[in-house]
């Protein structure tokens, strides 16, 4: 089986996570919805946006360093919440966390997530980001706040996009929902991965059982085969402009939105206290007729101006995706899928080998688009009537 040094960009980590892992676990977070026409779309809008080569540029002394928030990073990355990551690998959040700290990117903890915050907070040194489903029962949420803010994260991330359950019918088709319910289905696919169930469940069980949604509320801190009436537990189509006002009085520190795709609801985060818009549609997982991300992008970015911090998620797979989402207003993207399906095929060595992939991709296209710096990428390096109407925007 192919190992990381096979590997030669981020579509080559995808086939060898799909082989390691099993059907229910590997297709719960790298499809799409309903017709999958969002998450085609994702990849389609980037790859129709063509750059322009610059030529006899000196680059030597090149950089992808700048800062999120008043802080450095070496690149304009940082990792997606991915709550799945912990059946990719054993405690997978924690592995994805320490290479991202190593990589001097963000990491961010989903709700989800199956390792402790705390225990991400003490092990993994970087800039932690903490992602947030609302609960129903708002003190729930407001809980799991008290405990982002005890364990030192430095961000939080209210995920706004998810008001309905989405509808991903080929999870029930492969036996595989969160919640998890064992079916003879899903007990098949997950015998036919043994090396999977050697190095993932099987850590697990020796080491206090099944995994457990550790970030939940203390009293339903169950293992993900937990009953499924937590779900209504989780309904979030109460959610609202109130919420996040409330959220901006507890919490001290960023404040960001994630699953904006509306300049009109960018302004109302910033209205509301926001310090950062997060351009999403949830990597195409959520709603199938969603607009592409980077195609709400110039739209978002051009109302918000230097109000906040406008970031990209959903679609990236290459260096060149990054560099077309900063040209179009982005200060950086977040990847979810990229760096997952590393940390599928080798924990924080493979995560590690996505980040470097995605940083090599970016390096060179920075080249030969004569980009010595990320403040240097800019409608400029578009080509065609996005340029033109990008570039209005930089000088209007």
């Amino acid at each position: 089986m192919r190992g990381l040094d096979d590997c030669y960009n981020i579509f080559d980590l995808r086939e060898v996570a799909k082989k390691r892992l099993p059907k229910g676990v590997f297709e719960f977070f790298d499809r799409g919805t309903e017709d999958e026409v969002a998450l085609a779309n994702n990849r389609a809008a980037f790859e129709r946006l063509k750059l322009k080569h610059r030529a006899l540029v000196d680059m030597t002394n090149r950089t992808m360093a700048t800062t999120l928030f008043g802080k450095p990073v070496s690149m304009p990355m940082a990792i997606a919440p991915t709550g799945v990551a912990g059946l990719c690998w054993y405690h997978g959040e924690l592995e994805l966390a320490k290479a991202a700290a190593a990589a001097k990117i963000p990491f961010t903890l989903a709700t989800g997530a199956m390792t402790p915050m705390e225990e991400i907070a003490e092990k993994a040194s970087g800039r932690l980001w903490m992602q947030l489903y609302v609960w129903h029962e708002r003190k729930l949420s407001y809980e799991l706040i008290d405990r982002a803010k005890n364990a030192g994260f430095e961000a939080l991330i209210i995920t706004v996009d998810t008001a309905a359950p989405p509808n991903r019918e080929y999870n029930a088709r492969n036996g595989f929902n969160l919640p998890f319910r064992m079916s003879t289905r899903a007990a098949i696919d997950m015998m036919g991965k043994p090396r999977w169930l050697a190095l993932v469940m099987w850590r697990y069980l020796v080491n206090g059982g099944m995994p457990r949604y550790e970030n939940y509320p203390a009293h339903l801190r169950h293992s993900i085969r937990t009953d499924p009436s937590v779900n209504a537990m989780m309904r979030r189509d109460s959610l609202s402009w109130e919420d996040i006002k409330i959220f901006r009085t507890m919490w001290p520190g960023i404040l960001m939105v994630k699953g904006i795709n509306r300049p009109d609801d960018a302004l109302r985060a910033i209205e509301h206290g926001c310090d950062g818009i997060i351009v999403s549609n949830h990597g195409g997982r959520n709603m199938d007729s969603a607009v592409a991300s980077i195609d709400a992008l110039p739209e978002i970015a051009e109302a918000v101006g230097a109000k906040a911090t406008v970031l990209l998620d959903s679609g990236v797979r290459r260096g060149s995706d990054i560099a077309k989402a900063l040209a179009l207003g982005a200060k950086a993207v977040l990847t979810g899928r990229a760096t997952l399906y590393g940390t599928s095929v080798g924990g924080e060595a493979g995560a590690a080998k996505a980040i470097s992939v995605l940083r090599k991709e970016l390096d060179n296209t920075m080249v030969y688009c004569g980009c010595n710096t990320v403040d240097e990428i800019t409608p400029d390096i578009l080509f065609g009537p996005r340029a033109v109407n990008s570039a209005a925007r930089f000088v209007g």
